[in-house]
């Protein structure tokens, strides 16, 4: 076991760092026996650390290897199972159990005797040890001079020193010349003993004999003694010294503190009178400027726009924090707001003069301007007062007051002369439209007053101020489509000849022609005013125009801006779109007005120049929406589009409302109705004007409304109707309706067309029916009662035995209707025929051989019945269809 002991010293523990001091063999309880070693073991370096090791024999050799190690300050129980009988089991409790067996119960007790002591000496921890002889545990306790084995093997441990190299040669030397020694180990050491004590007396002799020399050194110590006494004295002294010199440092160094701090400040301040006169310093020229620059002049301008910029960044330079208590820093300040205010009071005015010269010289170009019907341009003003945009800027962000005070200039000056200029170019308008005076007349009066215009038109048409234009012109054409009238429907549309000599196409095309001008010149005239404001005015700051009282903010926006003044403060408009369409509603206040007596001019001279005016304002409406939904251009002809649009609807109205009261001759026959002739020229000039228009779908429901009109009043005209039997009044206005549709091929009322058709024709087949009625009328009673003896039950061959059904009596029937009187009541039928219908829809012929199918269709039911009932008989007629046919072309070609 020692022998194994010190192989693990030598092998496992050493390179560790280790001291092996206890060691058992054991295997584990209940398995097969494979021997290992537990060992307690402490390190050498401090802090010790006792540790249980497990080591056990390697399979690939006869070398140990370290497989295990446990902390003793995790063990916790120490379990010998039997304090009383030898027993070579132990457990030892770590983080589990570990169940042992030792080789033999000595080892065991030893190894636990040696866990005890270094519990005790190093752990001091409570590990309990059940099972354990007390006697076992009391050995290691010490006696006298008796350590326990534990504490003396760690005693001699701690003694022992291993030898050194040098150290084991020399004692083998010694060992070689004392070879006895090994013998004899008392003899040996007694030699060692005696040259000890011969060593340790040539020492003390040494000693004795260096006396001298220790005096001497000792002498010399005292000298060095005084001589550090006389260093540190001078040192002393040197440190008094420095301490004075260290005072004088530190003044210095105060005093250079503070010339670099005055440096440091005389730094900054010359940088904050650079910033002053840097950014608060105005150039004498730009002074010039302002006080004396000619504002006139492209150069001039220029110069001035510098030095206000210029002025406006000395005036607005960010100060730092103190600068504006500083005297010169105000009187700058002063000296920047009196040029200011000098150089702002000095445009203003000059503006204001150019807005007032822009008013005169404009007047004496009215005249020309307005002969040609074109409205004069104002590019070159615009042009010439963009000059002053940025002063303008630069007034708005110093001196709003006087920037809305030149706004309200502007507005009250070109307002006058705008309206001056667009009332005359509407008066040249509405004299081009009624065309009564020569124009050399007309536009030398210029300006003429709106009431001499209403005066002329009202003279043109009446006092009572009806709309007999569209009625007119619609009675002309119906006249001239008709025909050689009789004199009755004649009659009924004469009564607005004598005007509608004037009112024809060309009218109506020179209308739609001058009101196309009149818009082309107002949208290109609104929108360059609108451009020259924003760019002039500035208007990219969302801000307001103070300057308006609450009368005008209501005229400028319709009357829709809310009344804010309760705190006596001015109106703002939240955006830039808002400012300058107010703007423009000021200057332009009298356009919408002026079309809005304009189309009720076109109105009053054809109620149908209202379907020009709707599809060329529905059109510009969609021009200015497409480029700006909100400017001023596109709300003010939206607004007239409605008025437009209520005057297309008042001419549908109206066009309804005289169906309504449309009156017939009772004497004379009813032909074409006006009302349907009227709708036919509507129809016509309606598709010809709607033609790819944006309000196809207002034209559409007119189109609804008026033909569902038609159609009720052609109804009702026809059941008043005396003279004209109903069937060929409805029969002849629904064909020529039927004729117009689908000449037209109007979309929307293809049901309608449909309709007219089948009125049509249900009419003219109840009319040939009932003005055809029975031509051979004895010969129809007799056939009839033939007929009602089949239906009572008599069969058709036997009929002929009847009494009065007889061969006798069919025959004398039949003599009775020859061919020439057949010939004679169809010549009168015809006639009849032709007082009934009229001319102009031509339709005699196609009743005619209507009629001649219808009475074929008699003839050919009357043989029937001969052939069946009368069989072999040899019973006719007089007359065949052939004849039938001959009869009807004869008088139809005679007639």
């Amino acid at each position: 076991m020692t022998a194994i002991k010190h192989a693990l010293q030598r092998d496992i523990f050493t390179p560790n760092d280790e001291r092996l001091l206890s060691i058992v063999n054991v295997c584990k309880a209940g398995k097969k026996k494979r021997n290992c070693f537990l060992c307690a073991t402490v390190t050498t370096e401090r802090p010790v650390q006792v540790n249980v090791v497990k080591v056990k024999k390697s399979d690939k050799g006869d070398f140990y290897k370290r497989q295990t190690a446990w902390a003793l300050r995790d063990l916790a129980v120490v379990d010998a199972k039997d304090a009383v009988k030898e027993n070579p089991e132990f457990d030892l409790h770590f983080d589990k159990v570990y169940k042992w067996v030792a080789s033999s119960t000595v080892e065991k007790n030893t190894f636990i005797s040696c866990i005890w002591k270094l519990n005790q000496r190093y752990l001091r921890k409570k590990i309990d040890f059940i099972n354990v002889s007390s006697q076992l545990l009391e050995e290691s306790v010490p006696s006298g001079e008796n350590q326990s084995v534990a504490g003396g093997d760690e005693e001699a441990v701690d003694e022992y020193q291993e030898l050194n190299a040098r150290e084991e040669q020399d004692i083998e030397i010694m060992m070689e010349g004392c070879e006895y020694a090994i013998s004899n180990a008392e003899a040996f050491a007694e030699k060692l003993s005696r040259e000890l004590q011969v060593l340790d007396g040539a020492n003390i002799q040494s000693i004795m004999a260096s006396e001298k020399q220790v005096n001497i050194l000792m002498k010399l110590l005292d000298e060095a003694l005084k001589e550090a006494d006389q260093i540190e004295m001078k040192l002393s002294s040197y440190e008094e010294m420095l301490q004075s010199v260290k005072e004088q440092m530190d003044q210095i160094s105060e005093s250079n503190h503070l010339i670099h701090l005055s440096n440091t400040n005389n730094v900054k301040l010359l940088s904050e009178i650079e910033f002053l006169v840097n950014h608060m310093d105005l150039a004498k020229g730009h002074i010039k400027a302002l006080q004396e620059g000619d504002l006139t002049s492209s150069r001039g301008i220029e110069a001035c726009t510098n030095a206000a910029d210029a002025l406006l960044q000395c005036m607005n330079v960010a100060l730092h924090p103190g600068h504006d208590m500083l005297h010169a820093v105000k009187e700058q300040q002063q000296r920047f707001s009196d040029l200011r205010e000098q150089f702002a009071r000095r445009l203003a005015s000059h503006l204001n003069s150019v807005f007032v010269q822009q008013g005169h010289d404009q007047s004496s170009t009215l005249a020309q301007h307005s002969v040609e019907l074109t409205l004069p341009n104002h590019h070159p003003f615009h042009r010439d007062l963009l000059r002053y945009a940025k002063l303008m800027e630069w007034l708005k962000n110093t001196d709003y007051g006087k920037y809305e005070g030149l706004t309200k200039n502007y507005m009250d000056y070109l307002s006058r002369l705008y309206e001056r200029e667009i009332k005359d170019f509407f008066e040249v308008a509405k004299i081009k439209m009624t065309g009564t005076t020569k124009e050399g007349k007309k536009f030398a009066t210029l300006p003429r007053k709106e009431s001499a215009v209403k005066q002329e038109t009202e003279s043109l048409h009446g006092s009572s101020g009806k709309l007999t234009g569209s009625t007119s012109s619609l009675n002309k054409l119906s006249v001239q489509s008709s025909g050689n009238r009789r004199s009755q429907s004649s009659s009924l549309l004469d009564m607005g000849n004598m005007s509608a000599s004037d009112l024809d196409v060309a009218d109506r095309t020179k209308f739609d022609k001058i009101f196309e001008q009149v818009l082309s010149e107002l949208e290109p005239l609104c929108l360059a005013e609108q451009d020259f404001i924003s760019k002039f005015f500035k208007l990219q700051q969302h801000q307001g125009i103070p300057g308006l009282t609450t009368n005008e903010a209501e005229e400028m926006d319709g009357g829709t801006l809310s009344r804010s003044y309760a705190s006596g403060g001015p109106q703002t408009i939240s955006s830039e779109k808002d400012m300058i369409r107010q703007m423009m509603t000021k200057i332009f206040r009298c356009i919408e007005p002026e079309l809005n007596n304009l189309i009720a001019l076109g109105d009053k001279i054809d109620s149908f120049n209202s379907l020009y005016m709707l599809v060329k304002m529905s059109h510009h409406v969609w021009t200015a929406q497409n480029v700006d939904p909100a400017s001023f251009l596109s709300t003010t002809l939206g607004n007239v589009l409605v008025t437009v649009k209520r005057n297309f609807d008042k001419c549908i109205s109206n066009q309804m409302k005289q169906m309504d009261e449309v009156k017939i001759s009772k004497k004379s026959k009813v032909g074409i109705l006006p009302f349907v002739a009227e709708f036919e020229e509507f129809a016509g000039l309606a598709e010809s004007i709607f033609k790819n228009a944006e309000r196809r779908g207002d034209l559409d429901k007119a189109y609804i409304k008026l033909i569902r009109a038609v159609f009720v009043s052609v109804e009702k005209v026809a059941n008043e109707s005396q003279k004209t039997p109903r069937d060929v009044v409805m029969m002849e206005n629904f064909h020529h309706i039927f004729a117009t549709l689908s000449r037209l091929k109007i979309s929307c009322l293809e049901s309608e067309k449909k309709e007219a058709k089948q009125k049509y024709t249900d009419n003219l087949q109840s009319y040939v029916i009932y003005s055809l009625g029975q031509p051979l009328e004895k010969l129809n009673h007799f056939f009839e009662g033939v007929e009602a003896r089949v239906a009572q039950g008599i069969r058709e061959e036997e009929v002929s035995y009847q009494l009065a059904f007889n061969k006798q009596e069919l025959r004398k029937v039949i003599k009775e209707y020859p061919g020439k009187e057949v010939k004679k009541g169809l010549d009168n039928l015809y006639k009849k025929v032709d007082k009934h219908l009229c001319e102009e829809e031509n339709l005699l012929q196609v009743v005619w051989h209507s009629m001649q199918d219808e009475f074929i269709r008699q003839y050919k039911h009357f043989e029937g019945l001969i052939a069946r009932c009368y069989p072999g008989s040899g019973i006719t007629m007089e007359f065949t269809i052939q004849d039938i046919l001959d009869y009807c072309s004869s008088i139809a070609q005679s007639h």
